[in-house]
């Protein structure tokens, strides 16, 4: 019989009650340091002080109207993200596949009303843009569109790094490429910087948009605000989700005017999004994620943490082949399976995230403190212990 909630997850067999800071409390008691912050979205960790009281007064004086109206909450974050970006101009959703559904909208709105005959946008391989229509299509892989057929066109994918494949993809219908600067579940890989600038230079040559999709690898999570930052080049349109809403539900899409100005009144809308609780805790968020020296302290931290993570991939070179990542977005390649890992790391106390490629997903609040980086590290060694061939051997 099919259970209550819609059983779409293999879920692990962890009921967690409450959490404060960098940790959970499960629901018999145990509590587990916590290096997934529910997919890089609890940027300031569990029940932090100033995103519970931005809630609980927000939610005194109003919850919803729609966006028939102007929400002020709404104006207010969108205008720091304005200040704080590339961006002219903000619509707010609900989620990370939401910001993606825009952002196809709005490429392909932007080209009609050029009146040039341009829809196809170029993705990447091992990408994850969410699980709607549109994104499993953005995507292309087959674990994702099996049986969802058929799927909405347009979408190309290229492998990773393949320059020679991407330039080929080009038509005269290209109206867009689609990537991530970092990628989560594709199993933590880095778009170096030059790729990056390398983009940015070919959209330009041909007339494309560049769109980048942040959802994860946004909001301080790299060290700086935005990881397109770091290669010093901005987007057209950008896609925002997680860690912006602190673990409330809250997703954006940043545009330029130039890109943004063909969405006018009537072409796409959100009952929820911008809601007046959600942007008053993505305030509260901006007031943290973006100063400059907590910036700088997630980029110490960053250090210390991939420092002590070689040090571990070292000491279980049967286990671990190496640490990848940037910031506070990390992973461990791993030689065991990556799913025993993740059990190995429940029996230790710690939580950590799989993703593609046979990587561990090391993905904590941006406000874990140094000693925690230290408690992590002991347990993660305690979870590779267990698994070692001598363990193993042992039972």
């Amino acid at each position: 019989m099919i259970p209550p909630v819609l059983p779409t997850y293999n879920r692990a067999p962890l009921s967690f009650v409450s959490g404060e800071g960098s940790w959970l409390t499960e629901a018999d008691g145990r509590r587990f340091l916590d290096l997934g912050a529910g997919i890089a979205v609890n940027a300031m960790g569990h029940a932090h002080p100033a995103l519970v009281a931005a809630l609980t007064q927000q939610a005194r004086r109003l919850w919803h109207t729609s966006n028939l109206f102007h929400i002020p909450e709404q104006e207010a974050l969108a205008e720091r993200l304005v200040a704080e970006t590339f961006a002219d101009t903000v619509f707010f959703t609900n989620s990370g596949t939401e910001s993606l559904e825009l952002a196809v909208k709005m490429v392909r709105r932007h080209f009609h009303d050029r009146g040039e005959a341009r829809h196809g946008i170029i993705a990447i391989e091992g990408a994850f843009h969410g699980r709607s229509n549109a994104a499993i299509a953005a995507a292309g892989s087959e674990k994702m569109t099996t049986g969802f057929g058929p799927l909405m066109p347009g979408f190309t994918q290229v492998p990773w790094g393949d320059h020679d494949a991407l330039h080929a993809a080009i038509d005269d219908s290209t109206a867009a490429i689609l990537i991530e600067p970092v990628q989560g579940e594709g199993g933590i890989r880095v778009l170096p910087d030059q790729c990056l600038k390398g983009l940015r230079a070919l959209c330009d040559e041909k007339g494309l948009l560049l769109v980048l999709d942040e959802v994860q690898c946004g909001m301080g999570r790299t060290g700086r605000l935005f990881a397109h930052e770091w290669a010093g080049v901005t987007p057209d349109i950008m896609m925002v989700a997680k860690g912006i809403g602190g673990g409330f539900p809250l997703g954006a899409v940043l545009a330029t005017e130039a890109a943004g100005a063909a969405m006018t009144a009537g072409t796409h809308g959100s009952t929820y999004g911008g809601n007046p609780l959600a942007c008053a805790v993505g305030c509260a968020v901006m007031d943290h994620v973006a100063d400059a020296e907590f910036l700088a302290d997630v980029r110490r931290k960053a250090g210390l943490f991939r420092q002590k993570l070689e040090g571990l991939v070292a000491a279980h070179p049967d286990i671990f082949g190496e640490v990848r990542g940037t910031g506070l977005m990390l992973g461990l390649k791993c030689r065991a399976p990556n799913a025993d890992l993740v059990r190995a790391g429940h029996d230790a106390g710690v939580i950590t995230v799989p993703a593609a490629d046979n990587v561990l997903r090391v993905l904590p609040p941006l406000t874990i403190t140094d000693e925690e980086i230290s408690e992590a590290i002991t347990r993660l060694d305690q979870a590779a212990a267990a698994l070692s061939p001598s363990a193993e051997a042992a039972t």
